[in-house]
């Protein structure tokens, strides 16, 4: 049995002080260190913006309202995560050493990717699926942000392709745009058979050995 922990977008945009900060971001990181060397594969995904992204607010008075993007609803975001800025880079003090692969996502300016596998409308594969089938891994363990987005569309196509999916809940954060939507997230992966833990009960599991 192979368990990869996939780590979703752990990037400077993405916490306190940058462009779509959400509340407690930094605080992952340390947690997501502590867990790396527990698995037998690591990966994080990273979004990867082109500066034209069609995901981004052209005013700021319309960021957080739903627009219309690749035919799909399209939330409007800040514009974020833009390659070559260090929005983009992972979040200081993140162990990149331990990360064995890192897979880029939303480089697409016609369509968002907020899951590490696909597109928002699954027109086009990451790298993700085929590198994890390739070492063999059956288990896949979700941390990250945001648990509303990236995260829970990430945990929903791992089980779509058929990957035991943990959800490790106290080492993600959300965005809450609309109060209700962490919670509704949970509910919605916990009902495609997502199971939703805590750092603390996989010690226990595994006999303390994270």
């Amino acid at each position: 049995m192979m368990r990869a922990l996939l780590l979703v977008d752990l990037q400077n945009d993405f916490v306190e002080g940058g462009a779509l900060a959400v509340n407690g971001g930094k605080e992952i990181t340390e947690l997501a260190n502590s867990l790396m060397p527990h698995f037998d594969l690591r990966v994080a995904t990273q979004d990867f913006h082109p500066k034209n992204h069609g995901s981004f607010a052209p005013a700021p008075e319309l960021i957080g309202t739903l627009g219309e993007l690749g035919g799909l609803p399209q939330v409007l975001w800040p514009a974020h995560c833009i390659q070559g800025t260090p929005g983009a880079d992972f979040v200081q003090g993140l162990n990149l050493q331990a990360i064995d692969k890192i897979i880029p996502k939303g480089t697409d300016p016609e369509i968002d990717s907020y899951s590490g596998f696909f597109d928002n409308g699954r027109r086009k594969e990451t790298e993700l699926h085929n590198y994890l089938q390739q070492q063999n891994v059956t288990e896949v363990y979700v941390i990250g942000i945001a648990t509303d987005y990236c995260v829970k569309f990430t945990a929903l196509d791992a089980a779509d392709l058929g990957y035991k999916t943990f959800l490790i809940e106290d080492a993600c954060r959300g965005v809450d745009l609309n109060p209700g939507d962490i919670d509704k997230a949970l509910t919605e992966m916990q009902e495609k058979g997502v199971a939703v833990v805590q750092s603390q009960e996989l010690k226990e599991l595994y006999n303390g050995t994270f």
